[in-house]
């Protein structure tokens, strides 16, 4: 698997931010009312995310150092003592295929939640309904910019390390 470019999120959240401010500023009136939490599962989404990757991220450390004979020894009756589990690697596939549809989902909902921001926060202050709007998209934009950096930094945790014994012995 190749990593997600940065430059196509950035191209794919833009494009949709056009988009999405050219048909709210056609369909504005008749959208419904945009409540405060309808981004909130993005928020629930990325929080998952972020825990997954600082959970994957030291259970990887603590098999690495393990391998290397670094790992400090706990007292015999700890329960610590006992072997480090080893990571499963279609596990860490699985994190890194659902990082990955999460950056770009996280970049097109930035997208969108970006175009409705620049046509409503303008008209905040004449309309009461964009006002709302404006809080709204706010949070939308947080939440899945949340997803995203959360989702790329899951994706990096998953990466394999490059081998330091293969660089050394590939220069003869």
């Amino acid at each position: 698997m190749t990593p997600v470019r940065r430059r196509d999120l950035v191209v794919l959240a833009v494009g949709l931010a056009v988009a999405a401010w050219l048909l709210v500023r056609t369909w504005y009136g008749d959208l419904p009312p945009l409540d405060w939490w309808l981004p909130m599962p993005l928020a629930v989404l990325a929080v998952a995310e972020a825990l997954a990757a600082r959970i994957l991220r030291s259970r990887l450390a603590a098999e690495r150092a393990a391998r290397a004979g670094r790992a400090p020894r706990p007292p015999a009756g700890d329960p610590a003592a006992r072997a480090v589990e080893p990571v499963e690697p279609l596990l860490v596939a699985r994190l890194a295929v659902l990082a990955q549809a999460s950056a770009y989902v996280g970049a097109v909902v930035t997208g969108a939640w970006t175009g409705l921001l620049v046509h409503v926060a303008p008209a905040a202050d004449r309309l009461d309904a964009a006002r709302g709007d404006t809080v709204t998209a706010v949070i939308g934009v947080l939440c899945s910019l949340g997803l995203l950096g959360a989702a790329l930094w899951l994706e990096s945790v998953c990466r394999v390390p490059p081998d330091p014994s293969a660089t050394s012995s590939s220069s003869g």
